[in-house]
């Protein structure tokens, strides 16, 4: 099933109910644009979060996470969540919801052996990954499949048979991509696998609270609060898995993202200043220069 526009959960008489139980017997793709859109609690299947535009806000137990361009982030089934589009800018979501023995069958046709495919070819079931929620980069070989699929969609419409192919190409690489970002669990420095994976999922949520809000004023206290981390385990660990500090991250997220508005916005180099993070005009432009080689104003030219 496919939907140009998100549901309306606050409508008079919206069936909730029914809404949400298509869920359970379709794959089903939103790509829309919208200004705004409020979904306070939902508990669906296996899903898959992106913006193609501006961006969408996810609530996961107390966390907020902001989902922008270049990122996407994995829901598992029966995981409770929310989310919504409340800043006034116009968001293109693209969300796709993976019916429950669909996505089984890609499982186990990537985790699976070959000899066990052919024995039971038709079965289903078995080992299921469960992701991280956490926010993802989209690496190339996503982005091409993800262009694959809205070009089917936006030339042809809507065919089950086009877009469930392109579907199993998509959650295959998802599935690689969380057991490749797994490996990352190693190093932890812990003994047992459980503790590393636990101070994982915790180093995940810091590092999703530098993503989401980069550009508000922060500190180690804050941040270790939320992954429920003291300091100096958090700055260590943090080091050890990401291989830079939670500083240096975040520092290099708000550079990025001044990059970003120099190459793609007329916006002056002081506004851009404070709305990555920045207070000192002079220290962004010192800050920005250590990172590309030269300053604000000759990297615009060079774009």
């Amino acid at each position: 099933m496919y939907f140009t526009t998100l549901p309306d959960h606050t409508k008079p008489g919206f069936d909730e109910r029914s809404h949400f139980s298509k869920f359970k017997k379709h794959n089903i793709i939103f790509n829309a644009l919208s200004r705004y859109s409020n979904c306070d609690h939902h508990v669906g299947c296996l899903s898959f979060k992106t913006v193609l535009s501006g961006e969408e806000w996810y609530g996961i137990g107390n966390r907020s996470i902001a989902v922008r361009p270049g990122q996407f982030l994995m829901m598992n089934d029966d995981q409770p969540y929310s989310c919504r589009i409340d800043n006034g800018e116009s968001a293109r979501v693209l969300s796709v919801f993976f019916e429950r023995d669909f996505a089984s069958s890609v499982f186990r046709d990537v985790l699976g052996r070959e000899e066990h495919l052919l024995d039971d070819p038709f079965k289903t079931g078995g080992n299921t990954p469960e992701f991280f929620q956490t926010l993802n980069d989209i690496d190339p070989d996503l982005q091409i499949q993800l262009h694959n699929l809205i070009s089917a969609l936006n030339g042809k419409g809507y065919d089950s048979w086009v877009v469930d192919e392109h579907l199993v190409f998509i959650l295959s690489n998802l599935i690689r991509m969380h057991l490749s970002a797994s490996k990352q669990v190693r190093n932890v420095n812990a003994v047992k696998p459980n503790t590393k994976t636990e101070i994982y999922k915790r180093l995940c949520m810091a590092k999703d609270m530098l993503q989401s809000f980069y550009m508000d004023k922060t500190d180690l206290n804050a941040i270790s609060n939320i992954a429920c981390l003291s300091i100096p385990q958090l700055v260590r660990q943090f080091k050890f898995v990401f291989h830079v500090t939670p500083h240096q991250y975040l520092m290099r997220i708000r550079l990025q993202r001044a990059a970003e508005l120099l190459k793609l916005t007329d916006k002056p180099v002081y506004e851009i200043t404070w709305r990555c993070g920045f207070e000192d005009f002079s220290a962004f432009c010192r800050a920005f220069k250590s990172e590309y080689g030269v300053q604000p104003g000759y990297f615009r030219k060079m774009c």
